[in-house]
């Protein structure tokens, strides 16, 4: 590591069980020994917040791509790409032009979720950038799952270990069902993917809780009456204000999460006003 990166960054823990600013980067001028400072603090903090950067679509691309390959961002109602100079690059917004929303999500709540765990190989990260952001509202949350993990009494982690848990595909986070499925399924065989409830982070070795979403899962073995008792049970646990903190959104910031370690939620908020925001997500690896 440079002695520049080392004084020039700054990483400042926030008040919480996860996340840190990091201050002292322009993410458009980026040299690797920066990076990997800003890689060290992420695997420790699980959630970066970067302010103040001015960035386009190819300099949010490019530092994402930092991380791994990037995942092709999902495809419109319509059949097409949200950004097509761009297919990285997905966008969130509740903004309508021309009677056609220009991104995804709208203004509504967004459950706590892993983003894409109905996948076989969800993916590691994602990188969200605030463009147009009604301050104040829509805030992000995010709850810390190895700290859960470990928080939680040894005879649940002991009863947990070896349990796998199917992860729903048939709604997205907002709730809605995707085109092409059923309202109902018997629930070992709902279209998704099957993960361990508890994961192995393949770059730190530590262990947390991998829940998905609560909507719909189930675990494998267990009728549906004790799959819920025990998804409730984890999930009441999980969410608990000891693990969680608030993302409260400013213009320019650019925030970072491991996804294989944090769940987050969003506050629904007034669809009159305009938000804005421009994501990728960093390709994964199967869960174990």
């Amino acid at each position: 590591m440079s002695a520049t990166a080392e004084a020039t960054i700054e990483v400042i823990p926030f008040d919480a069980p996860l996340g840190a600013d990091i201050r002292g980067v322009d993410l458009q001028r980026l040299d690797d020994a920066s990076f990997a400072r800003i890689k060290e603090a992420w695997l420790n903090h699980k959630v970066l917040r970067l302010r103040g950067q001015a960035v386009d679509d190819d300099a949010l691309a490019d530092f994402s791509r930092r991380f791994g390959p990037l995942d092709k961002a999902p495809i419109t109602q319509h059949g097409s790409p949200f950004q097509p100079k761009r297919p990285e690059v997905t966008v969130i917004s509740n903004i309508i032009v021309d009677g056609r929303p220009i991104g995804g999500l709208g203004a509504g709540e967004a459950e706590w979720h892993t983003d894409m765990s109905y996948n076989e190989v969800p993916p590691d990260a994602s990188v969200l950038y605030g463009i147009e952001v009604p301050v104040g509202h829509g805030d992000t949350w995010f709850a810390d799952m190895e700290a859960a993990l470990a928080a939680l009494p040894e005879a649940m982690q002991a009863r947990i270990a070896n349990l796998r848990c199917k992860h729903d595909a048939t709604r997205n986070s907002a709730g809605f069902l995707r085109a092409g499925y059923k309202e109902e399924y018997d629930p070992e065989e709902r279209p998704g993917a099957l993960h361990p409830l508890i994961r192995t982070h393949p770059e730190t070795g530590r262990k947390s809780l991998f829940l998905g979403r609560r909507r719909n899962a189930h675990i494998m073995g267990m009728t549906p009456a004790e799959s819920d008792a025990l998804l409730d049970e984890l999930w009441a646990f999980a969410v608990r204000p000891e693990f969680v903190w608030t993302q409260k959104w400013q213009p320019q910031d650019v925030l970072i999460w491991d996804n294989r370690c944090v769940l987050h939620r969003r506050d629904p908020f007034d669809a009159s006003l305009r938000r804005l925001m421009h994501r990728t997500q960093i390709q994964g690896s199967r869960p174990f």
